[in-house]
């Protein structure tokens, strides 16, 4: 299972637009097996492409805006073959979008974009917050709505465990309809205290080893550990996530 392990790059945002490559061989010295795309930072793909192979980090996917999706999809598919992957992963919505009508062009929009790529063996998925649960479609909450586990339905799910918590959610329960429909879960901590906060992975309150032991029997194939924020360097904060990962699958293993 370490073999699935990847930083999500947005946790190191900061630290890459200094210097991108360094960043990335820091990660691999950690331990990752591999990394999840968000943004070049001004650097060029091929580039970071290079790095890729110089350390033998793998794509974990890329984090892809809607608007990117929509008008640049073919530099997208470039890149995503240059760095070696297959997801694209939808990671945001803007205010607009938030609604009942929103929520309605942005599955029919993203199944479009599925159906055009999956010929290339691409992947759309879409990778979750806790908004969408404030807001109710054809009987639902917007998230069960975008993920309908249903064959017409190409969307796949990116769930973030910790967003699910946010919504007052059992993270592990809201798993289960997406067997077989889930190839990056998101691995993130909430705080022990009031804040209920990022946290590094095994230091707050979700527990994580059945969600490992799910992701094991139900296809996923990557664990990608994100940060949003971090209470000094997030290179510190994936360290300390990595090392706690690996024992929990120690213990899973042994």
């Amino acid at each position: 299972m370490k073999n699935k392990l990847a930083a999500q790059l947005y946790t190191v945002r900061d630290e890459a637009k200094a210097d991108f490559p360094g960043v990335l061989r820091e990660i691999r010295a950690m331990g990752y097996a591999g990394v999840q795309i968000s943004g070049l930072h001004g650097y060029e793909p091929e580039r970071i492409a290079e790095v890729l192979r110089e350390t033998g980090l793998q794509a974990a996917g890329m984090h892809v805006s809607y608007a990117e999706l929509d008008q640049e999809l073919d530099e997208v598919l470039r890149q995503a073959r240059l760095f070696g992957t297959v997801d694209l992963v939808c990671p945001f919505l803007t205010d607009d979008m938030r609604n009942e009508a929103g929520y309605r062009d942005v599955r029919r929009f993203l199944n479009e974009v599925a159906r055009k790529v999956e010929s290339g063996g691409f992947r759309v998925s879409y990778h979750n917050h806790a908004f969408e649960f404030e807001t109710e479609v054809d009987g639902r909450n917007a998230l069960d709505y975008l993920l309908e586990p249903v064959p017409d339905n190409k969307l796949l799910a990116e769930i973030d465990v910790y967003w699910v918590k946010k919504a007052g959610r059992d993270p592990l329960s809201y798993l289960e309809p997406y067997r077989g429909r889930m190839p990056i879960l998101h691995l993130k901590d909430m705080s022990r205290d009031e804040k209920q906060s990022y946290a590094e992975v095994g230091t707050g309150v979700i527990d994580f080893v059945p969600i490992l032991k799910w992701g094991e029997a139900y296809g996923v194939d990557w664990y990608a550990v994100e940060q949003d924020v971090c209470p000094g360097n997030p290179l510190d904060s994936l360290r300390t996530s990595l090392g706690n990962l690996h024992r929990m699958i120690e213990q899973m293993e042994a």
